[in-house]
Parts: C-alpha cells; sequence; structure tokens
C-alpha cells in the first residue's frame, strides 16, 4: 500500500476528533471501513499509530511524529486545492475578479479602474458588513479578495496563508452631526460637545459598536447608543435627531456636516487580503488610486490631512505623506 494524501488526513481527523466513531462520521465513512484502513496505514509504516480503546482513540509517541509531519502536508495540499479550483473558476468566467468588500466609497472607482485597465479585469463585487466573513471566504476560496477595514481596538480573525496589503494604517474616523448642530462650527470635534447626543452605530459591523463605546467611556460619557444602519443615521442626523460615525472620504451633504474628532478617539486600518502576491500585486494600485482620488474630494479629510503632516513622514523623493497613512510602497504580511 503506497501512502497517498487522503490517508494522511485521516490520520489528522482521527487526531483531532479522538474517536474513530467520530472520525468516521466526519470522513462520511463506515466505522469499520475506518478501522480497516487505519490498519492498512499501519501496516504500510510497520508500526502502531494509535492505541484503541473503549474511552476513545489516542495517537501513540511514534504516532505524534508521524502526525506532526502530516499535518503541514495536509494543509498545503488543502490551499493548492483550493487556489487552483478559484483559478479555474476565473478562466472559465472570462477572468472574473470576485472581490469582498466592506462599505468604502473608494469601490466604485477601484472597479471601474480594473474593468477599464490595460488588463481588463471583470470583477464581481460581494459586500458584507462583517469582515471576518470576507476574509474567511478569501482563505476557503470563495472569494478571490477582499477589501476591509479593521477597527483600532477590535483585531480581525486573520486566518492563516492569506496575504495582507495595508492601503492605511490609520485612517480616523470622523462625526456626522446636523449642519445647524452648535458643534458643526468647529473645525473639530470634541466628545464633550456631544454630550447631550443620541448616537447611532451600526452593531452589525464588526468591531464599531465596541469602538464608539470606548470612545465615549473614555471621554466619560453614557450617551444613549441607538442601532441602526448607516443610511438610516444620516437621514436621522440630518435632522438633528442623533449623531453617528462616518468614514472621513464620506461624500458632503449641504444638510450634515461631517468634522474630526479631537483626538482621533477612533479610527481604523484599511487592508486588502488575498491568497497570493501576485493577485494583491495585480489590483493594488487601482485601488491606491481610487482611495485618493475620492480623499481629495472630501474637504474635512483634505484638511485633516494637510494637518497631519510632518517631515518625519517625508519620503525620500520629498512627497508629502500624511501622518499615520502609509501608502507607498505597499505593506505585506502573511
Amino acid at each position: 500500500m503506497e501512502l497517498e494524501v487522503r490517508h494522511l488526513r485521516v490520520l489528522c481527523v482521527i487526531a483531532d476528533t479522538g474517536s474513530l466513531h467520530r472520525a468516521a462520521r466526519e470522513l462520511g465513512m463506515a466505522q469499520p471501513s475506518l478501522s480497516t484502513q487505519l490498519r492498512r496505514i499501519e501496516n504500510a509504516l510497520g508500526a502502531q499509530l494509535f492505541v484503541r480503546s473503549r474511552t476513545g482513540c489516542r495517537p501513540t509517541p511514534l504516532g505524534l511524529v508521524v502526525l506532526s509531519r502530516a499535518r503541514p502536508l495536509v494543509t498545503e495540499f488543502a490551499a493548492m486545492v483550493t487556489e487552483t479550483r478559484a483559478a479555474a473558476a476565473r478562466v472559465a468566467c472570462g477572468f472574473r475578479l470576485r472581490i469582498g468588500a466592506t462599505a468604502n466609497r473608494a469601490i466604485p472607482g477601484w472597479l471601474h479602474r480594473l474593468r477599464t485597465g490595460v488588463a481588463r479585469i471583470e470583477p464581481t463585487l460581494q459586500m458584507n458588513v462583517s469582515a471576518n466573513s470576507l476574509l474567511a471566504m478569501v482563505a476557503a476560496g470563495r472569494l478571490d479578495m477582499a477589501f476591509v477595514h479593521e477597527v483600532e481596538g477590535s483585531p480581525l480573525r486573520m486566518p492563516p496563508g492569506l496575504r495582507v496589503r495595508v492601503l492605511v494604517e490609520r485612517e480616523p474616523q470622523f462625526v456626522t452631526l446636523a449642519a445647524n448642530h452648535p458643534a458643526a462650527s468647529r473645525d473639530r470635534v470634541r466628545m464633550a460637545d456631544l454630550a447631550g447626543d443620541r448616537w447611532m452605530v451600526d452593531a452589525t459591523v464588526d468591531g464599531e459598536w465596541d469602538a464608539l463605546f470606548r470612545a465615549l467611556r473614555s471621554a466619560g460619557l453614557r450617551s444613549e447608543m441607538l442601532h441602526g444602519d448607516y443610511l438610516t443615521a444620516y437621514s436621522l442626523a440630518a435632522i438633528g435627531e442623533v449623531v453617528t460615525v462616518s468614514q472621513p472620504t464620506a461624500h458632503p451633504r449641504p444638510d450634515l456636516a461631517i468634522r474630526p474628532l479631537e483626538g482621533d478617539p477612533i479610527s481604523v486600518r484599511l487592508l486588502l487580503a488575498a491568497r497570493t502576491e501576485a493577485e494583491l500585486d495585480e489590483v493594488y494600485p487601482h485601488l491606491e488610486e481610487s482611495y485618493w482620488a475620492v480623499a481629495r474630494e472630501a474637504p474635512a479629510y483634505v484638511e485633516w490631512l494637510k494637518n497631519a503632516r510632518t517631515p518625519a513622514t517625508l519620503p525620500p523623493d520629498g512627497r508629502h505623506q500624511p501622518n499615520g497613512l502609509t501608502n507607498t510602497p505597499p505593506r505585506t504580511r502573511a
């Protein structure tokens, strides 16, 4: 009998479940068939790998050694299958790129640049309020990449093996309030200026409820926090019913004021995740261009960027970069 990757997976599942019965159920096999297969594997290796008992099945010392070598092979093979299937799906669909994203004003321009650029990439888009869900879909091969935000203080659950490129290391989140709100006359709004206001936040977005809660408590405020999507929040803010958190690139409206918060107590990190560096290289420049295009259209953000510039953030070529924002050269991490 020659050992194959499927045999190594059998060993891993038995070890993980601790029972031939549970392992057989997870593998979709009858328990007698699994017992026979395990004996064949052990015969092929010439050693007992598991100790069977009425309470379960545990690895022998030699079994632990075999498992330590088997697990990386099983993981790598699964990743290869996932990436190959994803690549095949793209070819079958005419080089469609399956993108997942949380809300961001850079997305329309990014998709347009991909579609009309030299590579003529045809993107599809799946929006989701949960960055963690999108990252899991990329890892599973159901999406090719995800453009998401990570709320400061609420780290994302990054699946192993994904490559990440950071677009903005720390993007401040602004406050949106009625244009006639007393605090709208300020260039920067203090949390204390909003002591009498109710806040609305979308609690389904990973980390955002917690971030606002921390900011309010840090300012010594116990403001009422309402649940709601941001479209509703902006409508209510326009008539003075609530104030809400917004991205700094939010488009100006005559009935709303978008202002930085003093001290930037709420911030996010913007990142693009994919399974390979090649995928990131292909699309990241278009995303970067789109983001800074919409940033230039947001007066409050432009002003914040001007005030945030410091000599320490000047690149060697002399071009200004905002303090705390890193977009050249792109950063990657596993």
